[in-house]
């Protein structure tokens, strides 16, 4: 599956739960995925807005 499936996966993840809270590790165990491909997708939906960092470190949903 190409890294752009997977984000569109993830994202999609997030949007349907909106109450999703995850660190990274929890999130590659969470989508089945290895820690650079979670590191990559995570990265990527920071950027584009769908997922924000908490202060800890969490990842959630970005409120829009």
């Amino acid at each position: 599956m190409s890294v752009d499936k997977i984000t569109e996966r993830v994202r999609a993840e997030f949007e349907e739960m909106p109450g999703l809270v995850l660190t990274l590790p929890q999130a590659s165990r969470f989508f089945g995925l290895d820690r650079e491909t979670t590191q990559s997708v995570i990265e990527k939906l920071v950027r584009s807005g769908d997922v924000k960092k908490t202060d800890d470190g969490a990842l959630v949903r970005a409120s829009r």
